[in-house]
Order: C-alpha cells, then structure tokens, then sequence
C-alpha cells in the first residue's frame, strides 16, 4: 500500500505541477496556478500521515517504509527547486519570458552551485532521518526496526557521497576557455520573477 501510496504521489506531483503551469501561462489565471502549486505540500503529508497508520496498525516496518522517508525528504529539499526550475521554463517557452539561467559551468561559481546543491541534498537527508528516527521510536522493541535503520545509513552515505562530489568542483575547479566571458551567478532558473 506505501508503495503504491508513494507512486501515487509522485505521479500527482507532475499532474499538479503541468495543471499549475498550464494555468498560469496557457489560460493566465494566476491564483488558479498559486492555489494548484500549494496542493503539492498536501501529497507529502497524506504520505507521511499513511504511512504512521500503517506502522500503527502493526505492519512489519520495511523498505517501503524507509522510501517513503527518503521520498519526503527529496521533495522537502528539492521540490521548490523543481518547480522554480520548470517556471523558468515555462515563462520562457509559454509567456515569452527571458531563457532561465543556466548554472555556472567553471571555476569557484561552479563550485558554490554544487556547494548549494549538496546543501539541499544535508537538508532532505536531515528530514529523511529525522522522519526515519521518528519511525524507530515509534516501533520501539516491539518490531523489526532493522529496515528503518539500514535506509538510515544509506542516507549517511548518499549526502556523503553528494558532499565529496561538490567537494571535487572546489578542489579541481573547471578552468573556462580561453576567451570566454564570465557569465553572471545564480542557479538554474533563479531570475528574479514573481510567482503569484
């Protein structure tokens, strides 16, 4: 049932997310859009409200458990980054707006935009262990907590992993062409524009 739960949601994600667009840049109707795009929250916590009922109701805690964990957690770091990214493009290929920016692909510039994605990657992974601590605790000695606390280490690893990867664009920055021009900062789709 989680799993199918967690499926669902991910597939509503982008239903709510192409509805908003859509609403937004196709028929111009902005609340519309604002009122569609704050139903994405609603998904995590009827997955997060599942998936306690599930281990109340005495289900063996198991992977499907520690994904929905990792799910939310993904869509807390990186959710609003996803939907800012695809408004960017939106705004330019629906409503004529400026092409959004594109990271910086060499030296220290690139290596702060890394740095700010592997912060993204500590925040979901800090929510992910939090939600699966929460879930450990909750089960206490009366269940198999050995899934929770394996998809717990595999957290550990990933933004560790994450962190050695943004580390190596600070360490061996990428040098630019000889003749390029410096482009200006920012992440990918981070133009100053209003999304109400």
């Amino acid at each position: 049932m989680v799993v199918a739960l967690i499926i669902a949601c991910e597939v509503g994600f982008w239903v709510l997310l192409a509805l908003g667009l859509g609403a937004r840049y196709l028929l111009k109707w902005r609340r519309t859009s604002v009122v569609l795009l704050l139903c994405e929250p609603v998904l995590e916590l009827v997955l997060f409200a599942v998936t306690a009922y599930d281990l109340r109701n005495g289900a063996e805690p198991g992977w499907e458990h520690g994904l929905a964990a990792l799910y939310i957690g993904y869509t807390v770091a990186y959710g609003h980054y996803t939907i800012r990214w695809l408004d960017g493009h939106a705004a330019h290929r629906l409503a004529g707006g400026p092409p959004p920016r594109k990271p910086p692909r060499h030296g220290l510039p690139r290596a702060a935009h890394e740095g700010r994605m592997w912060l993204r990657t500590v925040v979901g992974g800090a929510v992910s262990s939090a939600l699966l601590l929460a879930a450990v605790w909750y089960v206490g000695d009366e269940g198999d907590a050995s899934a929770l606390e394996a998809t717990q280490g595999a957290v550990l690893k990933v933004v560790g992993i994450h962190g050695l990867i943004a580390l190596t664009y600070l360490v061996w920055p990428k040098k630019a062409p000889a003749g390029s021009a410096p482009k200006g900062r920012g992440e990918l789709g981070e133009q100053p524009r209003r999304c109400d």
